[in-house]
């Protein structure tokens, strides 16, 4: 039997679903390692028997099975050349908490901050706090015994562990909790693969000169971040391996087994009370990495809750990143490294106060750091944003100079740290590198990262050579090679080095007691793969000449821009993270309508296409076809990676050899549309709304497609030039009058006209071509371009800081400061035109904190406003400029929602193939909290698909920001 035919079997056995095609073998061909390995198939199971099938599946046609979660391993462990086996779709329960015992049992699939928001309300929570905890999961967790920022105060996971259900290696189902000796003998009887591995570990553990051996060479146990081969060290706090403990419980020993020794089918853990609520953190800063370490043993005398360090190279890719950069507030001047430490108190804030200034005067008695200013509230999650943005953001360095993670998870004894730095900081001179260093100083590991260009052969070389020095100065203080992260590929070749071979060898044979055939995610701690094969990229090759129409010169080209994805996977996470990121995922939960599935896509096609037309590859059509274009990924992404700008030019070089399709020509062409249309508008709003008319189109039946106004924007104002208020002391403002705005919106126009003038301005409208909007969105790149050329060349002459280009619909104005930056002939031209455009909002912002336009001009009736934040605003502009505008009039109550994408996104929403999954990413904040709205509070959406789906969705009427603001009018 062929493999195509086993595995068609094999799909048809399954209740869930076993994917072979070449996309998604590409997709889970990576994870946040540095590696690629394509995999045999993926599976997504819907129940513990489609477990047990694939296990059985994987013994009788000899392949291995790669457990997967989330997928942000750094080490390699979740790839493979067998079947992946993804649970983050179906293994998403919360199966049940008990108070009384303080413990919640899950399924491998559920995500830790989700877990922690359901535990909220019975005022417990799950300790381990990973960077990734918006997206990662409980199994990846188990898998990696994963701690986070939190550890020094709540320890790891595997001190969390209470039970493991799990299917073994021959496909049978045990359990794994804690149980006396007695017990743990009784299970050693048996001819199951449980009893034998229960013998095996007795047989092995029980022998003294072997127990002595591991006391020997694993990693001291004062270091509770140890992640080092699987964990027999803590099995021998059992009596029956001479320790002391009664009780033992294998499932720590399946904790941090990266999925090598059972598939984990369900988890017991134990949860802690929630931490105080009174918070304090200290930010130290400091002129030196080596002084900010010396300061930790200062400090940690101080009972925190995090002591984390960023350096300044992660520091200084905030100052570009458009969503970290707003959380930087608090740095003063230029440090080499921050501390960030965060002191509580159960009992008042007075009490947290005199912690932080206890530390404080610590820290400066032994003259540690130049600034230590102090945090509180929303400011801590800000910064701790911060901080969990570090590996997203060592992605947005440009060129092929990456920081590496072939070292990054040392973790030693604490007092150890400073002098394991100094000779680390030394090392790495000698090898004439700087590098990177974050994260977990106060547990004795720090993430340090040099920086290489895997493509070069000399590159891969420093990969091994630097891992193989770090292996023996880890050796030196007794630390771990894996403070965090675990051994994967990465360190797993280093292990027999690290225990010591004795050590090494048990681990094999415990191994092969588990898995007798080899079946579980193989090269992954013994027997590992080689540490510098199996790269995303190949060393030495000869880059691919990728022509665009779009310039992409800020990333050197667009393959390096799609390669600015680290596999971070910030864009998997959830809704309750805020944001928008990503729309498509949250609505159908699939790697593929994720960021990084398109990014990792875009990269292997025009890394491995033999074609002469790189882009052209159904799987990237098929990839990109619900990528709604909002942006957010290139402002929540902390690599930047802006998707919606790589979909333009692949539907622009897909379509040059597929030919474009009427439909998107009619979308794209919908302004010219528009034109002809309005000279009969009521007649073009019956025609178009014809049930035959909007099938010959391709719209969904349940859509009205948006009536044309009875007169254009334009046409309006050539009609009402001599109401303009303002006079020759006014300050001018241009209009933009977007084709949004022109055929459909005209009473918003009015509105911007009207309110503006009212103020005192004067309003100035020129001649000028439509923004393209449409025509980017749909890939016709060319046309496109020829307004862009156009546009700037009329608006360059005339804009000025004193005379600014302002715009009412934000995706049409924004083209100006995005898109027309990469389109543009005149770069210079477009980039100082860029600088004096601004949305409505933005522009009413910039005048109210500057005083001319003040509450005074407005009445003081009470008016509720809540708003929803168009996308690109979100990921261009900012809502908070709404806000500020909305609130100028006394009496007004304004909040934001804290809603993602509405779903439309132009044309998107209209196409009938869509209607259902646009509809689902509405209901995915936005609608219900439209829904919760009360009928007398007014909706503010600036965007018009917006207001149109918040319509079609909810059945209530949005306005436009300004239309709300002139109804405030005195």
């Amino acid at each position: 039997m062929s493999h195509s035919q086993a595995l068609e079997q094999l799909a048809d056995s399954l209740e869930g679903t076993l994917l072979y095609d070449n996309l998604h073998k590409t997709l889970y061909a990576t994870d946040a390692s540095a590696y690629r390995i394509i995999p045999l198939a993926v599976a997504l199971p819907k129940s513990v028997e489609d477990i047990v099938r694939l296990v059985k599946f994987a013994n009788e046609h000899k392949t291995t099975l790669i457990p997967r979660t989330a997928g942000t391993s750094l080490a390699g462990q979740t790839i493979g050349d067998g079947i992946v086996v993804d649970v983050s779709k179906y293994f998403t329960q919360i199966i049940g908490f008990d108070a009384e015992k303080k413990t919640v049992t899950v399924q491998p699939g559920v995500i830790r901050d989700e877990l922690n928001l359901y535990l909220k309300p019975h005022g417990v929570f799950f300790g381990p706090n990973t960077s990734t905890s918006n997206r990662c999961m409980i199994g990846g967790m188990v898998g990696n015994n994963s701690s986070g920022t939190t550890s020094i105060r709540y320890g790891v996971t595997r001190d969390k562990i209470v039970e493991i259900k799990a299917v073994l290696a021959d496909g049978s189902k045990a359990v794994f909790n804690t149980i006396s000796s007695a017990e743990f003998i009784e299970k050693t009887k048996g001819d199951s693969l449980e009893s034998a591995i229960y013998r095996k570990l007795y047989e092995e553990l029980s022998i003294e000169a072997q127990q002595q051996v591991i006391k020997n060479e694993f990693p001291k146990p004062e270091i509770h971040r140890r992640n080092t081969g699987y964990a027999v060290d803590i099995l021998l706090q059992s009596d029956l391996f001479g320790g002391t403990e009664p009780t033992i419980n294998v499932g720590k020993l399946l904790c941090g087994s990266e999925g090598t020794l059972a598939i984990t089918t369900e988890v017991t853990l134990k949860v802690d009370d929630l931490p105080p609520s009174n918070n304090i953190m200290v930010v130290t800063h400091f002129d030196s990495i080596q002084e900010s370490l010396e300061a930790v043993m200062v400090a940690m005398k101080h009972h925190l809750y995090t002591c984390e360090m960023i350096d300044d190279t992660i520091l200084d890719c905030t100052k570009h990143n458009k969503e970290q950069s707003k959380n930087r507030f608090f740095i003063q001047g230029e440090p080499k490294a921050i501390m960030m430490f965060e002191v509580g108190s159960y009992i008042s804030m007075e009490e947290a106060e005199k912690q932080a200034d206890d530390l404080i005067r610590d820290l400066e008695a032994n003259k540690f750091g130049y600034a230590s200013p102090k945090l509180y509230g929303a400011d801590i999650e800000k910064v701790n944003e911060l901080r969990k943005a570090g590996l997203g953001l060592l992605g947005s360095i440009v060129g092929d100079d990456k920081a590496a993670d072939s070292i990054e998870d040392t973790a030693v004894e604490l007092s150890d740290l400073p002098n394991y730095i100094a000779d680390f900081s030394a090392m790495m001179e000698r090898h004439g590198q700087s590098a990177i260093y974050y994260a977990h100083a106060g547990a004795g590991e720090l993430h340090l990262r040099p920086v290489l260009n895997l493509k070069t052969k000399e590159g891969v070389y420093q990969f091994r050579n630097i891992a193989t020095e770090v292996a023996h100065l880890v050796k030196k203080y007794r630390g771990s090679l894996s403070g965090e992260h675990g051994d994967g590929i990465v360190r797993g070749e280093f292990l027999p080095y690290m225990i010591g071979e004795k050590n090494y060898e048990l681990l094999k044979r415990l191994k092969l007691a588990f898995d007798p055939n080899s079946v579980l995610n193989m090269g992954k701690i013994v027997n590992a793969l080689k540490m510098d094969e199996n790269f995303r990229f190949e060393a030495g090759r000869v880059e691919p000449d990728i022509k665009t129409f779009q310039d992409f010169s800020d990333s050197l080209g667009i393959l390096r821009a799609a390669e600015k994805c680290n596999g971070s996977g910030d864009c998997r996470k959830m809704p309750s993270a805020g944001g928008t990121l990503c729309p498509s995922y949250r609505a159908t939960r699939d790697e593929k309508d994720t960021t990084r599935a398109r990014a990792n896509a875009l990269r292997e096609y025009l890394t491995h296409s033999d074609k002469e037309n790189k882009f052209n590859h159904k799987e990237l059509y098929e990839v990109f076809e619900l990528c709604v274009s909002c942006k957010a990924c290139a402002s929540e992404c902390p690599s930047n990676v802006d998707v919606a700008t790589l979909k333009a030019e692949f539907l622009y070089q897909y379509q040059k050899t597929n030919g474009f399709s009427l439909r998107n020509k009619l979308f794209a062409n919908n302004a010219k549309m528009n034109k002809m249309g309005s000279m009969f508008p009521s007649l073009t709003n019956i025609v178009s709304n014809l049930s035959l008319v909007k099938k010959a189109m391709g719209i969904a039946p349940e859509r009205e497609v948006p009536h044309l106004a009875k007169q254009t924007f334009r046409k309006w104002l050539s009609n009402n030039k001599v109401n303009n208020n303002g006079n020759s002391n006014s300050k001018k403002v241009v209009l933009f009058c977007d084709e949004f705005t022109n055929y459909y919106d005209v009473n918003v126009g009015i509105d911007a006209f009207e309110l503006l003038t009212a103020l005192g301005y004067e309003v100035i409208t020129v001649e000028h071509e439509e923004s393209g909007r449409a025509y980017l969105s749909k890939g016709f790149l060319e046309e496109a371009k020829m307004l862009a050329v156009k546009n700037v060349a009329t608006f360059a002459p005339i804009i000025s800081e004193d005379c600014p280009l302002i715009g009412i619909e934000p995706s049409a104005i924004l083209t100006f400061r995005d898109e027309y930056l990469r389109l543009a002939e005149d770069k210079i031209a477009a980039q100082e035109l860029a600088k004096n455009v601004l949305t409505i909002e933005e522009f009413f912002k910039k005048e109210i904190l500057a005083g001319h336009i003040h509450a005074g001009q407005f009445s003081t009736n009470e008016k509720q406003i809540k708003i929803h934040g168009h996308c690109h605003q979100k990921s261009l502009s900012a809502v908070e400029a709404t806000f500020t505008m909305l609130n100028v009039p006394k009496n007004n109550s304004v909040t934001i929602y804290n809603s993602g994408c509405c779903g439309m996104a132009g044309s998107f929403g209209y196409e009938a193939e869509h209607y259902d999954i646009s509809m689902k990413m509405g209901e995915d904040t936005l609608f219900p909290k439209v829904r919760a709205t009360d009928e007398n509070v007014a909706i503010a959406a600036a965007g018009t698909s917006c207001r149109h789906q918040i319509f079609d969705g909810t059945n209530r009427k949005a306005q436009h920001p300004v239309t709300i603001l002139k109804s405030c009018l005195k």
